[in-house]
């Protein structure tokens, strides 16, 4: 998996995003790291949650997932209740700390039309109040549910995990954690992973390109590890940063779908997990946006009066092809 992104030029962004991050700076967005997790929950919500009709999907329906004196609440996208699909569960991204089923409500409808498959979308508990391993726990236990229950959800023939950035983490720790083949682990044929968080460092050539302007910043991650994580030592945990799990773990994943951007802090750890599901076997499906930010694939509607991203949907359909071709 060849990198050739270093030297892209300054001016090579995609203008839909180069738009969204000029608006930001004309309405004063304030940086997150100046919020409380609780005020950059409401920043973000007002900015992913827009005030049109969301697409139509013919099934949205929430459930609760009993799990040890707790519910879960997930949401279900099924476009065809009339058939049996096969199932993705889903986990949204903002830094295990913001974000939920609304924000990202769109790239759970777009999979499940594009994907033909129930969508099921987890409304994990985030750190600082649940700080990790609390995540990752309801993430496995999730995926778990769904596959236990695929008959009564009107789901069958295959499953899949995926997930954005801190989703992305999040799915594919949970197919590590079904990989290493524990009773009753769940059987996940795919991994969908939009440029995921794969390790708890900050000191990559991307880290230091894309610092500051590119909507997520460097500062921002470290806001969002520190409350995450209880301490640094987890962040060596493999639950926490899915690029240090042991070789063997790697060679029993499924197939991959990996999306990264050339303008993200996180591009090299993404580029460095690919290599290493690469290295170990797995085939990787690797599509690299060079022009755009972070998050974009969740960018398809924004709330007024910020420009949406055209490029999102180019992405919902190469996951929902991903996905189509991992069930075939």
């Amino acid at each position: 998996m060849s990198q050739s992104v270093h030297d892209r030029r300054a001016d090579a962004l995609d203008g839909d995003a180069r738009a969204l991050l000029d608006e930001l700076v004309e309405v004063g967005a304030p940086d997150l790291t100046h919020l409380s997790p609780e005020q950059a929950r409401t920043l973000l919500g007002d900015l992913f949650t827009p005030d049109a009709d969301p697409e139509p999907v013919s099934l949205v329906e929430e459930r609760t997932i009993p799990a040890y004196a707790r519910d879960i609440r997930v949401r279900l996208y099924d476009p065809n209740p009339d058939e049996a699909l096969p199932a993705v569960v889903y986990f949204h991204g903002g830094g295990w700390v913001v974000g939920g089923l609304d924000t990202h409500d769109k790239v759970a409808r777009a999979l499940a039309a594009e994907g033909d498959c129930v969508v099921v979308s987890v409304d994990y508990r985030k750190g600082p109040e649940h700080p990790f391993p609390a995540a990752v726990e309801d993430a496995y236990l999730a995926t778990k549910w769904t596959a236990d229950n695929a008959a009564e959800l009107g789901a069958g023939g295959g499953l899949a995990v995926a997930g954005e950035s801190a989703g992305g983490n999040l799915a594919t720790v949970v197919a590590q954690m079904a990989a290493e083949n524990a009773v009753g682990a769940p059987e996940i044929d795919h991994q969908l992973l939009f440029y995921p968080v794969t390790d708890h460092s900050f000191d990559t050539p991307s880290y230091e390109e894309n610092a500051d302007g590119y909507f997520l910043t460097a500062r921002a991650m470290v806001w969002f590890w520190n409350h995450y994580l209880e301490s640094d030592i987890d962040g060596a945990n493999p639950r926490a940063s899915p690029l240090r799990a042991p070789a063997d773990v790697l060679e029993a994943l499924p197939p991959a779908t990996l999306f990264t951007c050339g303008y993200d802090p996180l591009r090299d750890e993404q580029f460095a997990y690919g290599e290493r599901l690469e290295d170990a076997g797995v085939a990787v499906e690797h599509a690299h946006y060079d022009d755009m930010i972070h998050d974009f694939a969740n960018m398809s509607q924004l709330a007024d009066p910020f420009p949406s991203i055209g490029a999102a949907a180019d992405a919902h359909a190469r996951a929902g092809a991903a996905l189509r071709g991992a069930f075939e």
